[in-house]
């Protein structure tokens, strides 16, 4: 009995144990906790605020020709949240992307702001704002599994790196490709959702068997990172990483085979194939569109700017300067060149010094391995555009070097008082400059081209597109300078030929003009554009049949080409085909249901054989959108006059005036008006106008009455 009563105490004893706090924490509870408080709203705080700081530039910049222009300023297929708009956001792989939730914000940013940059670039930087808030709680929770020993996940001494790692991050200058571009908001998008699955998995592992809404919260977050991009789909890996270190799930004690494990590997069942099904459409859509073949980079020239790549970005990880939009893949690539040879004895070195040093710093091993997992889809092995590496690929592949210098400050922390402190505040302000600056560089397409330039003068893609932003400017004969110089120094660069001939065609110099696109068709046969454009230069010509054989090709090579299949429609009406025309404008709306020119044209054909109401509908239709077009308004106008309505007419004649003061057409058309309504002398001065303009020279925006 004693023994049982003297156990019963000693339980009881242990029971209402509380081991003995130092007397001035004791003392003072509620002090201590206010400052926790403080700490755990106010870091995450700071931490948006100067990021958003560093990226201020960036709500000035326009949209740039480095497919800005293809995908958000000449693409109305995204513009809204309509049905036909999800339909083509989830079903399109455009420009080699299947990117769904993507486009889905693109098409809310056009409701919020229609084309206006400011809105597109500020809903990037709160994504990499959000980012980088994220991010520091998940290097705060992977801080606190890595470091030895019992830890209170809620002390300021874990806050303080980790809120250095998520900085480190989101100030370096290699995230301004990602967040001052505003095509690649999917980087941006695909990053919260990884890094908010990686903090939900993290929960659901800490959790146990309390864990199973974390687990399906985390699943669910990967698939919205792969309806991003599918750069997501190394995840699975990296949480197999994780497992092992900081995790301790897998390997050491418990082993990576056994009854233990077997929880941990089925758990990852859906990972991987939701990761699989992402590969897959990501392969299919880089196949039809960018991917290049076998014969023109070998499996050895592939493997060569793989490794180059992972060189790369480690080196501009520690030395960000000389950035780039494009660094350019070298037309002769010579796998055992001096830049590739030092890329494999790097890659050689960190894979050695991480093995060895596995046991005594296993997160060097772990970090190592997620790079270059993460990095794999965008290497030279599966070698997508003319760069050999590009900045915007490091923003999920950085983060894990973040971390560990995070938890390098973390050891380090009390080595000094402010040696190290002080250094990581130096290292982050500087970042912070360099990224203030970096952001000014994507202000507009000149800037950026000649940024690029004086980077690497060779760059032809760079000279061609700094010429296709002069173009766009109206700048042609500069524009012209470019190209040239462009094909100087890459003789069969089609895209600089087709380029060429679209600024000889707007000149008016059509022979010229085909000539270049000639050029380019016989360098790339499947050039669906040049066949395109050379269709519209035989068109101007007056060779139609010839013109709609060019339409022809250009919908064999892609047949969801809306500008082909509405200029087809619009020479077959020009033969008085009208109702053939109709089936071509109603097949370009199939296409780009918002094409303006397939409503315009659509509209002058019903207007031609007597349907004026209907004819209306359409114009208005193009009208939203292409608000500011002329030709629009004075077609609108002469269906108004078929009708009667004078006075109506006349208004979209004086909006299509004040939009183009020299439109010819719309003078000789509000004269007709004036007429009708017996004011003869104001409509002799709009005869005599158009006839002034007429003679001056052949108006850009002329439509027949």
């Amino acid at each position: 009995m004693s023994r049982q009563s003297t156990s019963g105490k000693s339980r009881a004893a242990a029971n209402h144990y509380h081991p003995q706090l130092p007397q001035r924490e004791r003392r003072q509870p509620g002090a201590r906790a206010l400052p926790q408080r403080w700490v755990h709203w106010l870091i995450p705080l700071v931490i948006a605020l100067l990021t958003f700081a560093a990226f201020l530039p960036a709500l000035h910049n326009e949209f740039v020709n480095w497919d800005d222009d293809k995908n958000l300023l000449d693409n109305s297929r995204y513009r809204g949240l309509g049905w036909t708009q999800l339909r083509w956001m989830w079903t399109a792989s455009h420009m080699g992307h299947w990117i769904p939730l993507t486009w889905m914000t693109f098409g809310l940013d056009y409701l919020l702001w229609g084309l206006n940059p400011i809105g597109y670039h500020l809903t990037n930087l709160l994504l990499h704002a959000a980012n980088a808030v994220v991010f520091y709680f998940v290097a705060r929770r992977i801080l606190s599994l890595a470091r030895p020993g019992p830890v209170d996940r809620g002390q300021a001494s874990l806050a303080l790196p980790a809120a250095f790692a998520a900085l480190l991050f989101a100030l370096h200058p290699l995230r301004v490709e990602s967040v001052a571009w505003a095509t690649e908001r999917r980087d941006v998008l695909s990053g919260l959702f990884y890094l908010l699955t990686l903090l939900a998995y993290l929960r659901a592992c800490e959790r146990g068997e309390r864990s199973r809404r974390w687990y399906w919260g985390s699943v669910g977050l990967f698939v919205c990172a792969l309806l991003s991009k599918s750069i997501a789909v190394s995840l699975p890996v990296v949480l197999l990483i994780l497992d092992v270190y900081p995790l301790r799930r897998l390997g050491g004690a418990r082993g990576c085979w056994g009854e233990e494990t077997r929880r941990v590997y089925i758990e990852k069942i859906p990972f991987v194939m939701l990761a699989a099904a992402a590969s897959a459409m990501a392969f299919r859509a880089l196949t039809v569109n960018n991917m290049q073949p076998l014969d023109q980079l070998s499996v050895l020239g592939r493997l060569a700017v793989s490794a180059y790549g992972l060189s790369f970005y480690l080196w501009k990880m520690v030395v960000p300067v000389n950035l780039s939009p494009l660094y350019m893949l070298p037309a002769t690539l010579n796998p055992w060149g001096a830049p590739f040879i030092l890329s494999y004895g790097m890659i050689v070195a960190i894979t050695a010094l991480a093995l060895a040093l596995r046991r005594r710093w296993p997160g060097l091993l772990a970090v190592w391995l997620a790079y270059v997992l993460i990095l794999l889809p965008v290497l030279g092995i599966f070698q997508n555009g003319p760069q050999v590496a590009a900045d915007r690929y490091t923003y999920l592949a950085g983060r894990g070097w973040a971390i560990l210098a995070g938890a390098g400050l973390l050891s380090r922390w009390r080595a000094t008082r402010f040696l190290i402190p002080g250094s990581a505040v130096c290292v982050l302000l500087a970042l912070g400059v360099l990224t203030w600056n970096q952001a000014q560089v994507w202000h507009d397409s000149e800037k950026l081209w000649t940024h690029a330039l004086a980077i690497d003068p060779q760059s032809h893609v760079a000279q061609a597109n700094w010429g296709a932003a002069l173009a766009r400017q109206g700048k042609l004969a500069e524009a012209i300078v470019h190209y040239q110089q462009a094909l100087r120094i890459e003789p069969d660069y089609a895209d600089a030929h087709y380029s060429w001939g679209a600024a000889l065609a707007d000149q008016g110099r059509l022979a010229e003009a085909i000539e270049r696109y000639r050029q380019a068709l016989q360098i790339k046969p499947a050039y669906a554009d040049a066949h395109y454009t050379w269709g519209n230069a035989l068109a101007q010509q007056g060779k139609l049949a010839e013109a709609i054989e060019h339409y022809w090709q250009a919908l064999q090579n892609e047949p969801d080409h809306a500008d082909a299949h509405s200029n087809w429609g619009a020479a077959l009406a020009q033969q008085g085909k009208l109702a053939e025309a109709i089936e071509h404008y109603q097949q370009a709306l199939q296409n780009e249901p918002d094409h303006a020119d397939a409503h315009s044209n659509w509209g002058a054909a019903l207007a031609q054989q007597g349907k004026p109401d209907e004819a209306i509908e359409h114009y208005r239709q193009a009208l939203r959108s292409r608000p500011d077009h002329a030709p629009l308004h004075n077609n609108w106008g002469v269906a108004l006059l078929h009708q009667g309505k004078v006075a109506e007419a006349i208004e979209h004649f004086q909006q299509a005036l004040k939009i183009s003061p020299d439109f010819a057409d719309a003078h000789t058309n509000w004269g007709v008006a004036l007429t009708r309504q017996g004011h003869r002398a104001e409509a002799d001065e709009h005869y005599q106008q158009a006839l002034r303009l007429r003679l001056a020279g052949p108006s850009n925006t002329k439509s027949k009455p």
